[in-house]
């Protein structure tokens, strides 16, 4: 059988002519530069085994660091066949994904791996209809809980104000600018140069990206908090996720799953893990551990930022009350509710 790349035009066209048990190459297009921990473990992973699983009839061609278009730019590039799976921010179109933006606010999930299987499963099925209903949802991927890195000391929320901070995604911009800071909006990638160049102040990063963007570089000063995510999703073109045949179709759903979710997401929290053992051990940096006063500050902080969160899903039409306790059942029920 002929090995060809995947594209929305030619799928729809097997499609006319019956040909969609041809071997298939899936375009996978991020923005993380290829050495980073998610396209190295459970990127690969995952590929790999929907490889072997469909008997080698699926295989992938990866373009990784914005290659096919910007950060912000994955999902249309996903929904319009540039891509056929992408891997996606959803908070950096702030405003696009309201119900979503919710795996943002502070001081809900404790880790990645375990909170990407509750997000999945809160997530999959009518949300994910309703809010990204032009594409096909197929997993979640969180990083470790992401802290406040700075040029000076960021012990106390009182300590953002006049700060220029680089935020995870549009939940955290929000946060920062509650506490008195500003947003300097820039992709992951970007952010070791607006530090260097002085634009940028503190970002909001997990740990792992000190090391993989060399923000460590730029970084001294680390509040080792645990305070919030940032939950990626991998998505797939629906023409494309419609051009498998049957059994492709049925290799792809068992690697879409809340397990796969969580497996998906343990490489980079391992990796995380390591970057912060690194950064807890070197002499140059100082690592401060807020007390129980200060960290009740952190959290009072955060209450009109979810309250923001609250009003905007009432008007996009939703229940933000029963959207919220639904997902805090699914962390809670995988033992990673923040309590």
């Amino acid at each position: 059988m002929k090995n060809f790349t995947i594209g929305a035009a030619t799928l729809l066209a097997l499609a006319a002519t019956g040909a969609q048990a041809q071997d298939v190459t899936l375009r996978l297009a991020h923005w993380l530069p290829p050495q980073h921990a998610v396209p190295q473990t459970g990127m690969q992973e995952w590929m790999d085994s929907i490889t072997a699983d469909s008997g080698g009839t699926i295989t992938f061609e990866v373009f990784p660091a914005q290659q096919l278009g910007a950060a912000p730019d994955h999902y249309d590039m996903t929904r319009d066949g540039i891509a056929d799976i992408g891997y996606v921010n959803p908070g950096y179109t702030a405003g696009r994904f309201p119900i979503y933006e919710l795996t943002g606010v502070p001081f809900l999930a404790t880790d990645g791996p375990n909170a990407a299987k509750a997000i999945h499963e809160w997530y999959a099925g009518d949300y994910a209809e309703k809010e990204m209903g032009d594409v096909h949802f197929c997993l979640v991927n969180p990083h470790e809980p992401g802290r406040f890195h700075g040029k000076a000391e960021i012990k106390v929320p009182a300590d953002v104000k006049g700060l220029n901070v680089r935020p995870a995604h549009s939940t955290m911009a929000r946060f920062v600018a509650s506490l008195g800071g500003a947003s300097v909006q820039v992709p992951a990638p970007e952010a070791r140069e607006a530090l260097a160049r002085g634009t940028a102040d503190a970002v909001t990063f997990p740990y792992e990206a000190m090391k993989v963007f060399n923000v460590a570089e730029e970084t001294k000063f680390h509040n080792d908090m645990p305070l919030y995510l940032s939950s990626q999703v991998l998505l797939l073109n629906n023409d494309s996720y419609d051009g498998l045949s049957a059994e492709q179709k049925a290799v792809m759903d068992a690697h879409c799953t809340p397990e796969w979710s969580k497996k998906f997401s343990e490489g980079w929290a391992e990796y995380d893990k390591g970057v912060r053992e690194e950064i807890l051990n070197n002499p140059e940096h100082t690592v401060y551990t807020p007390t129980d006063e200060e960290v009740a500050l952190w959290r009072e902080a955060a209450i009109p930022t979810l309250d923001a969160w609250k009003a905007d899903v009432s008007a996009a039409g939703s229940d933000p009350d029963a959207i919220l306790e639904g997902l805090r059942a699914a962390l809670d029920a995988n033992g990673v509710l923040y309590k």
